[in-house]
């Protein structure tokens, strides 16, 4: 690995989001092909991320701000990667349900997944189940992600996957859940796929559902 690559995945480990567009614009006047600076520089900054997270070693606030690193250099290397035909590993949409205005855990599991290969559809917070079949017919999503964090808007999880049911689109999709009231167990009462335990966990089962881990 290059220099510049070590100090991406350096950079993004320490948060340093002001950092990032200056060392993406280097490596790509230096001849560093977008794809080797998305997979050898910030993947791999994002992927000890997602260990240290996991082994308690990092805590929230700093995962977003490595996430907000994370963001700041594919500002300046989405355009590019799009240029060069680089292929994204599959399409996330994700929401937090009716009822419930927390966002942070879906934004922090969108950077993951948007770290992970994927291009993130977000559509919000407080989303009613016709929205999210609004963004499976619009987007073609591979995988829904569904967010609540308050234990009375677990029910419209539930309630969106019978309605995704009922518009004919469950075949079409992967969907998992997460949040802080919610478990594996009634993810599989309700009907979802998967679950993810934090935002590491959820990029990781998203990769699952496509194929690419």
């Amino acid at each position: 690995m290059s220099k510049l690559l070590e100090k991406m995945s350096t950079a993004i480990l320490e948060g340093e989001a002001e950092k990032m567009p200056n060392l993406v614009k280097k490596a790509l006047a230096e001849g560093t092909s977008a794809k080797e600076v998305l997979e050898n520089g910030l993947l791999v900054g994002m992927q000890e991320v997602g260990v240290r997270f996991r082994a308690g070693d990092m805590f929230v606030p700093e995962v977003l701000m490595s996430a907000e690193a994370m963001q700041a250099a594919m500002v300046v290397l989405r355009p590019e990667l799009a240029a060069s035909g680089h292929k994204q590993i599959g399409k996330v949409v994700l929401g937090t349900v009716k009822g419930d205005l927390h966002d942070i855990g879906k934004n922090l599991v969108g950077m993951m997944c948007e770290g992970a290969g994927f291009e993130v559809v977000d559509i919000g917070f407080n989303v009613e189940p016709e929205n999210f079949i609004e963004a499976i017919k619009n987007h073609q999503p591979e995988v829904i992600g569904m967010s609540a964090m308050l234990t009375t808007t677990m029910r419209a999880m539930g309630h969106t996957i019978k309605a995704i049911e009922e518009a004919g689109l469950r075949d079409r999709v992967k969907i998992m859940v997460g949040g802080a009231p919610v478990d594996a167990e009634f993810a599989k009462r309700i009907g979802a796929d998967g679950y993810g335990s934090n935002a590491p966990a959820g990029a990781e089962l998203a990769q699952k559902f496509v194929g690419a881990a």
